[in-house]
């Protein structure tokens, strides 16, 4: 990881917090921990388009990180431990076998025990990504941050979109669903019946409403007895935070989480077998 003791952050090759590039097909024998992975493909998205310049977003913002975390007291961004290995060469307009690329690019990572931490893009990005877990790992459970469920049948006719991108995990057999917790859930709908398709699948749901009432190790609690020790994913979507914090996004919804309550209830997560993480439906235009 660079140092901005030795030169301004706005200088050199904008890579994830200043760390070593290392291209995904050489990545797993870099001998890290971790890798981040920038998915830019948008085009299952259903309103406003532009995630695809989430991952230059995020690694653009992310120069202001430094390597030691006063909260966790370690090292998270420690020399080699976390490299960034670009992204996924994608196929803009076709969901199918954008998310074939994608699992294709991650099997090796998650085959060699390197925890992947993907930028995307929308969220149909997490069918390849959980793809290539459930290959390494088996079924995982899930524990995602959204104001949707993203469980619908289909949109305009597409059974592969944004929307609907954890109700095809689900029937691939990918996650494990009675493991899996969405939280964050709000807005509104197009019938009462959409979110009771979601538990109808096995998914436990929190509204933003009981995501509040209790404090982030309750939360975490939950989690933890809901997952047990199976391998998760935690997955992010950035509308679950509120527009007037995170006003780029695809589709935001009023009334969500401020940055300090989603990094709080993160860091309540510790202890969970966490094995790949992503961040999703950053829309910067």
């Amino acid at each position: 990881m660079s140092s901005a003791r030795e030169a301004p952050r706005y200088t050199g090759v904008r890579t994830f917090a200043g760390l070593r590039h290392v291209p995904l097909a050489q990545a797993r024998a870099a001998g890290a921990r971790a890798a981040v992975v920038g998915v830019p493909f948008d085009t299952a998205t259903s309103w406003r388009a532009g995630a695809r310049f989430g991952p230059e977003a995020i690694r653009a913002a992310s120069v202001l990180l430094r390597a030691w975390h006063p909260t966790h007291q370690l090292e998270v961004l420690g020399e080699g431990a976390v490299i960034d290995a670009g992204d996924v060469a994608i196929t803009p307009g076709n969901a199918a076998r954008s998310a074939e690329q994608v699992a294709a690019a991650l099997a090796p990572l998650c085959e060699a025990g390197v925890t992947p931490v993907v930028l995307g893009g929308d969220h149909s990005v997490a069918l390849g990504e959980l793809r290539a877990q459930a290959m390494a790992h088996g079924p995982v459970a899930l524990i995602v941050l959204d104001a949707h469920a993203d469980t619908w049948e289909d949109y305009y006719g597409e059974r592969l979109f944004h929307g609907t991108v954890l109700r095809r995990a689900a029937e691939e057999g990918l996650l494990e669903p009675e493991r899996s917790l969405i939280a964050g859930v709000r807005g509104s709908l197009y019938a009462s019946e959409d979110l009771e398709q979601a538990r109808a699948l096995g998914f436990a749901l929190e509204p933003i409403e009981e995501l509040r009432a209790s404090a982030p190790p309750a939360f975490a609690a939950r989690v933890r007895e809901r997952v047990g020790a199976a391998p998760a994913v935690v997955g992010v979507d950035i509308d679950v935070v509120d527009p007037s914090a995170a006003p780029g996004t695809g589709t935001p919804e009023v009334g969500g989480l401020s940055s300090g309550e989603l990094l709080a209830l993160l860091r309540a997560l510790a202890g969970v077998r966490v094995i790949g993480a992503d961040v999703v439906e950053v829309c910067p235009p």
